[in-house]
This record gives C-alpha cells, structure tokens and sequence, in this order.
C-alpha cells in the first residue's frame, strides 16, 4: 500500500511481479527440499512462528507512531524493485511460516509434486491479486492518508489489524 501511496500502481508493478513471483519461487524451493531442514529440526518452525510475532508486533507499533511523509521530512525515493520485492520473501518470517504452512496442508504424499504445483501456481495468482489490490488501495487513498487528520486513526487501525492477525497464529 505504501508503494502505491509514494509511487502510483505503474511504479510499483516492479515490486507487485517480485512479490508474485518470489513468494510462490520460495514455496517451490521449500517443497522440492528445503522444507526438511523443517522435519529435521522442528523447533525452527516454532521459533520461526514466535520471531514472525515478534517481528510483526515491531511492524505494528512502527505503523501505529508513525508520521506522514510531510511530517517526517523525508523524500520519497525509488520504489522497490522486482528482484527487492522478490528477495524481500525470503527473509520476512510470515513468509516462511505460511509456506510451510500452506505446503503441510495442501499437499499429500501420493501426488505430493502435484499438490506443490498446485501451491505454487494458487500463490502466483493469490499473489498478483493481492499485491495489485494493496497498490490500488494506496494509490486510492492517497489524499485521504496524506491527510494527517485520518493518517494516525487509519495507521492506528491497521496496526490493531496486524496484531489481530497474530492470534490464529499463535493459538495453532
């Protein structure tokens, strides 16, 4: 959304085909083998569960104090890329989690190559929908978030969003 807000949707279908694409590469390459660092050493998926927590707690609280861009005194830089968008998956824990996630519960051992395709190719288009959707949202925002009479209660709204988000997966 921040990328639409900055750039526009044309600027920021760089980082939409990134995300598209890198998340549902990542879920490939966990499929095809990396997933059984997993099986090995369970542990890292709670670890990486709590660190997702934390990490989207963080996001939260960065979201709900922060300032608009006029406020901030920062200039708007470049969007992010398609290989940033891309490469951005591999290091954010929500990512991690849902591939796992959605790879442990979509697939079977009989057709399991079938049903990581299956996973790869739903998170391509889950992906281009989602990621697009954001972008339109900020792109039609704009004015409103720019506004710093709605800024703070839409930030405060999305930052309770987030944490809400948090109880199913804690609670699993």
């Amino acid at each position: 959304m921040a990328q639409g807000i900055n750039f526009g949707f044309r600027r920021t279908l760089p980082l939409i085909l990134g995300v598209a694409i890198g998340f549902p590469f990542m879920i490939g390459c966990v499929g095809l083998g990396l997933g059984k660092i997993f099986d090995i050493y369970p542990i890292l998926y709670t670890i990486m569960k709590y660190a997702g927590a934390v990490y989207m707690l963080w996001l939260a609280w960065k979201i709900a104090n922060s300032k608009p861009a006029s406020e901030n005194d920062t200039k708007v830089g470049q969007p992010l890329s398609f290989f940033q968008g891309a490469a951005f998956q591999w290091i954010n824990p929500k990512a991690w989690i849902m591939a796992v996630t959605a790879l442990s519960a979509y697939t079977v051992a009989a057709h399991y190559y079938v049903g990581v395709a299956f996973v790869v190719g739903t998170f391509v288009f889950m992906g281009l929908t989602s990621a697009s959707t954001w972008a339109m949202f900020g792109v039609g925002l704009r004015h409103v978030l720019n506004d710093p009479r709605y800024f703070r209660m839409i930030n405060l709204a999305l930052a309770l969003l987030l944490v809400a988000s948090l109880v199913p997966m804690l609670w699993h």
